[in-house]
């Protein structure tokens, strides 16, 4: 459009120069140029009256058609931008929709479904986390409620045989003293044996109970170690020590002068301890085969009760009952099982 009102402007001055031509006017050229002059006359008169408006009108156009251009960019923009946060608005809403349904299903998945089994690493002896408890709290210790095997029982109406007598081969070693939470627990350096029933255990550590777990015909007594050993195959076996009160225990004052100051913390001492002198004169035993008696209740256990208890002195039942005036599990039921005792 530009272009043709560019056409017709040139047009336009072209002949207007013409018919101002000051040669038209002289006297000598009227006869040469009257045949040229006369053409130009019959054209200017149909094209001066006509031109300008046609050229004011086509600039106008051009004006609005660039106006029209200009309107429908803008409106394309805002077009692009309403449908764009139509979109987003879409999308938000059917992501709202979806996570609505989830959580329905969900609540209504939790409505049939039972509760997870509760988990729990924290027992104790006496209240809602008890031994009743034991096998309820933790998946991994079903055993303590539901095993058939379970220690410590009453000790009753043991077949009298020829019992084979426990070798033992403890001697002097480094050890470290530890208050777990539930007990005072020594932990010896390897190389302290038993040898029973053609098989080798090695001692990992002992502990203390009160008042003894194990009763034998009905009678409990005061305190009691346990001996945890363990074979090449990963199978336990506990020699249980019953205490009495008497005489001052050497080895169980080792212990006791090198009691941790808080729970949880272990003193590993630079003296060394020799377990011998925690065994009776006498080693003459009963043996069944029971668990752990703290969870997870372990069955599997080969139990072997020393007859003859170990004296230790009141002063030093005094300090254990300090730390833990209860921590035996009450006795489970024996169901049958078959117990041994020597002559």
């Amino acid at each position: 459009m530009r272009n043709l009102i560019a056409l017709i402007a040139c047009c336009f001055a072209m002949a207007t120069a013409g018919a101002t031509d000051p040669h038209a006017a002289a006297p000598g050229a009227a006869s040469e140029h009257a045949a040229a002059a006369e053409p130009a006359k019959s054209i200017i008169p149909s094209i001066k009256p006509s031109l300008v408006p046609s050229l004011a009108a086509a600039a106008q156009r051009a004006k609005e058609d660039d106006a029209e251009v200009d309107l429908s960019a803008k409106i394309a923009a805002r077009l692009a931008v309403m449908r764009a946060n139509q979109v987003a608005r879409a999308a938000a809403a059917a992501k709202a929709r979806k996570i609505a349904a989830l959580k329905k299903q969900q609540q209504a998945a939790a409505a049939v479904a039972p509760p997870p089994p509760f988990h729990s690493d924290t027992w104790s002896y006496e209240g809602e986390t008890g031994p009743a408890a034991w096998g309820k709290i933790n998946s991994a210790w079903t055993k303590c409620g539901a095993g058939n095997r379970q220690s410590p029982i009453d000790i009753r109406d043991g077949i009298k045989v020829e019992l084979e007598q426990i070798v033992f081969d403890y001697k002097p070693s480094s050890f470290s003293v530890t208050d777990n939470g539930h007990t005072v627990e020594v932990d010896v350096s390897p190389g302290n044996y038993i040898t029973v029933q053609n098989r080798t255990y090695e001692l990992i550590q002992f502990h203390f109970h009160r008042p003894s777990e194990e009763r034998i015909n009905g009678k409990s007594f005061e305190m009691v170690v346990h001996l945890v050993h363990r074979d090449a195959e990963g199978k336990l076996a506990v020699i249980a020590v019953l205490l009495e009160r008497g005489k001052a225990q050497e080895t169980i004052q080792a212990v006791w002068n090198n009691l941790p100051l808080e729970k949880h913390d272990t003193v590993s001492p630079s003296v060394v301890l020799d377990v011998n002198d925690l065994l009776p004169e006498r080693r003459d035993y009963i043996t069944y085969m029971g668990s752990l008696t703290t969870p997870p209740c372990t069955e599997g256990v080969l139990w072997m009760v020393m007859k003859q208890p170990v004296q230790a002195s009141p002063a030093q039942m005094a300090v254990f009952s300090r730390l833990y005036p209860l921590n035996a599990r009450p006795v489970q039921a024996s169901g049958g099982r078959v117990i041994k005792e020597s002559n």
